[in-house]
């Protein structure tokens, strides 16, 4: 029974033992279990050992007393047999007994327990993950490390960490100062890539403030360009996407989020239930987010990118294929070259820096393998609420989109002519307090010729 115990859980936890923890704050809650575990297995071990020390300790007194008295007249102590016996049969036998209760190993549970479940402990790069984030979450929202270690972050539920402040300061200082030369060398190296490719558009901008600080500003909600004029333009409407007969006796609530590039929101757009089935269905299965290595073609990890995915085929569940097909009559377009759906789970401090959807000109190959053209259009669904921090933000244009959950946005990230639009290049803010659940479809050029697709572009 025991062995079966050990093999189940052991096939449970193989599940999840994917490292990287600090990157999925969904796959973290795990620890919290195994930690109650073990508290569990050492309050039983210090039970056992109260109990063992309770016996030794009557032994102690009893013994105490009794030696207290014989001490006082040893011969006439001694002169009664039943006593002499009673010393013979103690020393003898007795004493050995309390030795081997002395003696007796009550860790044997509580260690082979520690042990079992050490294998699934965070690694030292979770640690140095982990810490990052907090260095990351103190640049971008301008935190110190007093704010940090007193837990004054805006969250009502969370417990103040008293006493950590000096720890705190004296790790962060020890990271910030063991990763400042090499971020600073990646940065730069990154960004002049980044630079080198844009658009002739994006190098005439005037715009004096770098991309990471705009970036930065729009994840505080500073620095969002959206003129009164602007504003007025942007209005909520019930949309049945020319009269979808799907959508004609239940529109879907539509709202304008932004008018260049033109992002809109839908609201109660996915239900609890689906959610909580997609959650389900990809918890499992989550493993650390990857992006497209333009020099390479494949995929790989980056520290600009801290989040865990996976991809939820609509074969697999009804609620899947539900989801694709409400996509589709809301957007009028094609969901059969449309990549899977994907959903994420952010990590500590999880984000993902600015970035573009689509491929670029430099990148003609960037989704050849598909064989379905370029990424036409991104839909994004918000699967929770997210306490602070979050925000999917346009660098370029100013805007920033906070997540709702049971909401999705929508933009298209070519224009008709079939350029890629640069002003979509965007990034999600790190996660500052709460757990973030998203889910995204990256919908393709093929398969939309003859679609008539909601109206994006009219809005100029």
């Amino acid at each position: 029974m025991g062995l079966c115990l050990f093999l189940l859980s052991f096939l449970f936890h193989s599940l999840y033992a994917h490292n990287d923890f600090f990157t999925s704050i969904g796959q973290m809650t795990d620890l919290l279990y195994t930690e109650k575990d073990l508290v569990t297995s050492l309050k039983e071990y210090i039970r056992q050992e109260e109990n063992r020390l309770e016996q030794v300790k009557e032994w102690a007194d009893k013994l105490d007393s009794l030696t207290s008295t014989a001490t006082q007249d040893p011969e006439g102590f001694l002169g009664h047999p039943v006593n002499a016996f009673k010393l013979v049969k103690r020393l003898n036998s007795e004493w050995g007994d309390l030795e081997n209760l002395v003696l007796k190993d009550t860790t044997n549970g509580f260690i082979s327990n520690l042990t079992m479940q050490r294998q699934f402990f965070p690694t030292e790069e979770d640690q140095t993950g982990a810490a990052k984030a907090l260095l990351r979450l103190q640049d971008t929202y301008q935190l110190s490390a007093n704010t940090i270690s007193n837990g004054d972050l805006p969250d009502p539920n969370h417990q103040r960490a008293n006493g950590n402040l000096k720890y705190f300061e004296f790790q962060l200082e020890k990271q910030r100062k063991a990763e400042a030369e090499k971020k600073e060398q990646e940065d730069k190296k990154r960004e002049k890539k980044v630079l080198d490719k844009r658009d002739a558009q994006r190098k005439r901008s005037k715009d004096p403030l770098p991309e990471r600080k705009k970036y930065e500003m729009l994840c505080r909600g500073e620095g969002v360009k959206l003129t009164p004029r602007r504003q007025s333009r942007l209005f909520c409407r019930y949309f049945d996407n020319n009269r979808n007969p799907w959508l004609l006796l239940a529109p879907v609530k539509q709202e304008d989020e932004w008018d260049r590039p033109r992002i809109v929101r839908y609201h109660d757009i996915i239900s609890d239930s689906e959610i909580k089935t997609v959650k389900e269905l990809a918890k499992p299965r989550l493993k650390r987010a990857t992006v497209h290595d333009p020099n390479t073609g494949k995929l790989t990890t980056a520290h600009y990118r801290v989040s865990k995915s996976a991809w939820l085929y609509e074969y697999e569940h009804s609620t899947i294929e539900k989801i694709n097909q409400r996509i589709e009559d809301v957007t009028g377009l094609e969901m059969d070259t449309a990549e899977e759906l994907q959903v994420a789970n952010y990590g500590v401090g999880g984000q993902y820096e600015p970035h573009f959807d689509f491929g670029r000109k430099d990148e003609p190959d960037a989704f050849k393998e598909l064989g379905t053209g370029n990424r036409i259009a991104t839909w994004l669904f918000y699967m929770s609420d997210v306490s602070a921090g979050g925000a999917t933000v346009f660098p370029d244009v100013g805007a920033a989109v906070w997540p709702k959950k049971g909401t999705a946005v929508f933009w298209y990230n070519l224009f008709a002519s079939g350029e890629g639009d640069y002003s979509t290049r965007h990034a999600a803010c790190p996660v500052l307090v709460g757990n973030k659940w998203v889910s995204n479809k990256w919908i393709h050029e093929r398969g939309q010729e003859f679609r008539r697709p909601c109206a994006m572009s009219e809005m100029e």
